[in-house]
C-alpha cells in the first residue's frame, strides 16, 4: 500500500497540530543553520590556532637549525635532537611530524616523526617552499585517516649546502575529534530543546486557539438552531480574531433578522390567506344560499325572486371589489419585489380638487354629519399642486372617505384639510371617532387588519384592504401616509406628497 504523502499527512492534522509542526520545522531549520555556522566558525578557529602553533614551531625549529649545517645535523651532539623535539612539543599539542629537507626537497632528517602515520608531502624543493611563503596548506595522510596541516619554512642561504627547509605538520585529528564531539552534544541539546519547545508550543497554541474553540462551540450551537448565540468579542477588535468575531456577529445579526422577517412574512401570509378565504366565503355563501333556496322552490313569487337577485347582485359586486383589491395589492407587491414602480399616468394636478370631491361625497353619503374643508391642521385651505395619477389618488381619497364612514358612529363630524406644509403637499381626513391605540395605529395599514371593537365597525364595513391599498398607492407616488390618533380623540389620516417641481411651495 502506498504511504500517504507528507502534504496529506499534514492536512489530516488539526490546526493546533499544524501550527506546532510548522513552528518546530522552522526551529529545526534555524537550529541547523545556526549549528552549521557555529561548527564552521569553530572549525576555522581551531585550524587557525593549529596553523599559528605550527608557524611558531617552524620558526623555532628554523632558529635551532641555524646553529649548524643541515648536512652535518646528524653529527650534532645528542642533545640537539631532544632540544628540537622539546621546542616543537612545547609549541604543539597532538600528533606532530617534523622533517628537515635539503634544497632539492629530499628528506635529510626526521627529528620528530609522527606517532600515527605521516602526511603525504608534495615536492618541496627550495623554490616551492619560498613560493608558498610560509602559508599553511593541507595534505592527506599516508594510508588514510585525518588530514594534516603543513607549514614549510626555508632555512640557510639559497644555493649553499645548508640551504634547505624545515617542514612542520600537525594532525587534524584533534580538530576532527573536537568537532565531532561538539556535533554530538549539539544533537543532544537540540533534541532536548525541540522536545521542550514542542510541549510548550502545544500548550501555548492551545491557549492561543481558545477563542477559536469558543467560536466553534458557538457555531455548533447556531447550527443546532439557536440563532440568539453570539461570538464573544476579544479584548482587541483590531486582531484577526476580533475582526472575525465582528464579522460573524454581524452575519448572525443579519441571519436572525432575515429569519425573523421570514417568520413574520409567513405569519402574515397565513393570516392573509385565512382572512381572504373568510372574506371571499361570506359573499359566496350568500350567493349559494339564495340559489339553493330558488332551486328548492322557496321563491314562489316574482317579488321574492327579484329580491333574491338583488341580494345576489350585491354580494357579487362585493366579491368583485374584494378580488379587484386583492389583484391590485398583488400587482403592487410584484412591482415592489422587482424594485419597480406601479405604472402611473402622471399629470400636474391640485389636491384641492380631490378634497372638494371628497367633501361632496361625504355630504351626499352622510347628510347627518358635519363636514368642513380646512387647511392642514386647521385654517383656510390652500393649493397643493402635485404630479400624480388622478385616478389612483381619487381611489385613495375614496378609500379614506369610506374608512371614515364605516368605522365611526353616525353623525361623527369629519374635517378635510388640504394645502402645503413643510414644503410638501398635504391632504388629510380627520374624524372625531373613538380613535386608536398606539399598537392599533402601528398595524392600521396592514392587510385585513380591522379594529372592530375600537372603531365600531358597521355592517357595511370593508374587509381591511382599503387602507393597505391607500398606503401602497401613495408610496407609488413617492409619498407617505401618516396617522395621528389616540383613544377617544379621533383619528387623522394624512397623505403627504412631493410638491410639483415647477410650482413654488406656499405654506399654509
Amino acid at each position: 500500500m502506498r504511504p500517504p504523502s507528507a502534504r496529506r499527512a499534514l492536512e489530516r492534522l488539526s490546526l493546533r497540530g499544524r501550527l506546532v509542526a510548522i513552528c518546530l520545522l522552522l526551529v529545526v531549520a534555524a537550529l541547523l543553520a545556526s549549528n552549521a555556522l557555529l561548527v564552521t566558525l569553530l572549525q576555522r578557529q581551531l585550524v587557525d590556532q593549529l596553523d599559528e602553533r605550527l608557524r611558531s614551531a617552524a620558526t623555532a625549529a628554523a632558529r635551532l637549525s641555524d646553529l649548524t649545517d643541515l648536512t652535518d645535523l646528524a653529527r650534532i651532539p645528542g642533545d640537539t635532537g631532544p632540544r628540537a623535539r622539546d621546542v616543537v612539543e612545547g609549541e604543539l599539542t597532538g600528533d606532530v611530524h617534523v622533517v628537515y629537507l635539503d634544497a632539492e626537497g629530499r628528506v635529510r632528517r626526521t627529528p620528530r616523526p609522527a606517532a600515527t602515520g605521516a602526511p603525504r608531502l608534495p615536492k618541496l624543493d627550495r623554490a616551492a617552499v619560498e613560493a608558498r611563503d610560509e602559508r599553511p596548506f593541507e595534505a592527506t595522510a599516508v594510508g588514510g585517516g585525518e588530514n594534516w596541516r603543513v607549514i614549510a619554512v626555508p632555512v640557510g642561504q639559497a644555493g649553499t649546502p645548508a640551504g634547505g627547509s624545515i617542514v612542520v605538520a600537525g594532525s587534524l585529528d584533534q580538530v576532527g575529534t573536537t568537532i565531532r564531539g561538539l556535533g554530538v552534544r549539539m544533537l543532544v541539546i537540540d533534541s532536548l530543546v525541540l522536545a521542550l519547545l514542542g510541549v510548550i508550543g502545544w500548550f501555548a497554541v492551545r491557549a492561543g486557539l481558545r477563542p477559536l474553540r469558543r467560536i466553534e462551540t458557538t457555531a455548533a450551537a447556531i447550527a443546532g438552531g439557536d440563532l440568539s448565540r453570539r461570538v464573544s468579542r476579544p479584548a482587541s477588535p483590531r486582531t484577526e480574531l476580533g475582526r472575525l468575531s465582528d464579522a460573524l456577529n454581524g452575519m448572525l445579526d443579519r441571519i436572525e433578522e432575515g429569519d425573523a422577517a421570514r417568520a413574520a412574512t409567513n405569519a402574515r401570509m397565513r393570516t392573509f390567506l385565512a382572512d381572504a378565504g373568510h372574506e371571499l366565503r361570506t359573499p359566496l355563501s350568500g350567493i349559494k344560499g339564495f340559489t339553493e333556496l330558488y332551486r328548492m322552490g322557496g321563491m314562489p313569487e316574482r317579488t321574492d325572486v327579484d329580491a333574491a337577485m338583488s341580494r345576489i347582485e350585491g354580494e357579487a359586486a362585493r366579491l368583485v371589489r374584494i378580488v379587484e383589491d386583492l389583484l391590485l395589492l398583488a400587482r403592487l407587491d410584484e412591482e415592489a419585489a422587482a424594485n419597480l414602480r406601479l405604472p402611473l399616468h402622471l399629470t400636474p394636478m391640485d389636491l384641492r380638487t380631490l378634497a372638494a370631491d371628497a367633501l361632496h361625497d361625504l355630504r351626499a353619503l352622510a347628510p347627518d354629519r358635519t363636514v368642513v374643508l380646512t387647511g392642514p391642521g386647521g385654517g383656510p385651505p390652500g393649493g397643493a399642486p402635485v404630479l400624480g395619477d388622478e385616478a389612483r389618488l381619487r381611489q385613495v381619497t375614496s378609500n379614506l372617505v369610506g374608512n371614515a364612514l364605516a368605522h365611526t358612529p353616525p353623525g361623527t363630524p369629519v374635517r378635510i384639510g388640504v394645502g402645503t406644509q413643510g414644503g410638501l403637499a398635504v391632504l388629510e381626513l380627520s374624524d372625531e371617532g373613538p380613535g386608536l391605540t398606539a399598537e392599533q395605529a402601528a398595524h392600521v395599514f396592514d392587510r385585513f387588519y380591522r379594529v372592530d371593537h375600537a372603531r365600531g365597525r358597521t355592517r357595511d364595513g370593508g374587509v381591511g384592504l382599503g387602507l393597505s391599498i391607500v398606503h401602497s398607492l401613495v408610496s407609488a407616488h413617492h409619498g407617505r401616509m401618516e396617522v395621528d390618533t389616540a383613544p377617544g380623540e379621533g383619528a387623522t389620516f394624512r397623505m403627504v406628497l412631493p410638491l410639483h417641481p415647477d410650482t413654488p411651495a406656499t405654506g399654509s
